[in-house]
């Protein structure tokens, strides 16, 4: 396992797993075990997910030492603002059974996300939590919460994939030191991606699947990837990435298909802004 270590001195591993649309709990909690078995360490989760529970169970049952793992949730929407965020961090505890995250996002830049920041800023200071950061906030919004904050964010979480690289981004958050983090690093499945002609002949040359080289492409990026999957072959093969390196030319060439915009979620939509603030993660 590679590590990064963020602006605060904490190591976060570059490869986790994700539980976004897992609902079901039994196949989270079995699925995680599983990624916990494959070697992951890193574990990301949300409460707008609805299976911290089921994490908690998985990490539990593993028997893994607590401070060889790094789990994430995330605050959502409904719970943005200062009171608000500090409850929603107390249940997401609760849920997970721990004593603490090791980090903590805002998972949408919408709502008062700037009254979740301070609640999130005094956790972190009582050492509540070990790191905080943002999701989904583009350069804009990025910057303006770092140069309007006392902390600047740990990690910002974005979609980027080789569809959408976040090439803007990532020069942004380099001038602040904030560690990109890729959600949807295999674009959901979607796009084409596993049957892309570049991506497949670049797979074929190291004797590797397209999910292989697009994660190990992100990796030696820096940037860490949170793969998803309920099937333990993908699990497994997913983790098995660090036996072969990407060259020039196949950097070069998925360079070469960035469309540099949102194929997955524009969070500059307007449709967007008003579904994600329609989505509740508790009554």
């Amino acid at each position: 396992m590679e590590f990064v270590t963020l602006n605060n001195g904490v190591k976060m591993p570059l490869v986790g797993f994700g539980v976004y649309l897992v609902s079901d709990l039994e196949e989270c909690e079995r699925s995680v075990s599983w990624a916990l078995s494959a070697g992951y360490r890193l574990i990301d989760t949300a409460a707008i997910y609805k299976n911290e529970e089921a994490v908690g169970a998985a990490i539990k049952k593993s028997g893994i030492p607590r401070d060889e793992l790094f789990i994430t949730t995330k605050v959502w929407i409904q719970d943005a603002g200062e009171e608000n965020a500090k409850k929603a961090y107390e249940a997401s505890l609760e849920k997970l059974g721990l004593d603490y995250v090791d980090l903590y996002l805002i998972h949408q830049p919408f709502g008062d996300y700037y009254g979740s920041w301070r609640a999130m800023e005094k956790l972190y200071r009582d050492g509540r939590v070990r790191a905080i950061g943002v999701s989904n906030f583009n350069d804009a919004r990025y910057v303006d919460i770092t140069v309007n904050s006392d902390i600047v964010p740990a990690v910002n979480q974005v979609e980027t994939h080789p569809f959408f690289q976040q090439n803007t981004l990532r020069e942004a958050m380099a001038e602040y030191g904030t560690q990109h983090e890729a959600w949807g690093p295999l674009a959901e499945a979607k796009l084409g991606i596993f049957e892309n002609e570049t991506l497949v002949k670049i797979a074929k040359k190291h004797n590797k699947s397209v999910a292989q080289v697009v994660l190990r492409w992100n990796v030696d990026r820096k940037v860490v990837v949170i793969p998803k999957s309920v099937h333990r072959e993908r699990i497994e093969e997913n983790f098995n990435i660090w036996d072969f390196k990407l060259d020039a030319e196949d950097i070069a060439a998925i360079a070469a298909l960035d469309r540099g915009r949102s194929e997955l979620v524009d969070h500059q939509s307007a449709k967007v802004a008003k579904v994600l603030n329609s989505w509740k993660a508790h009554d």
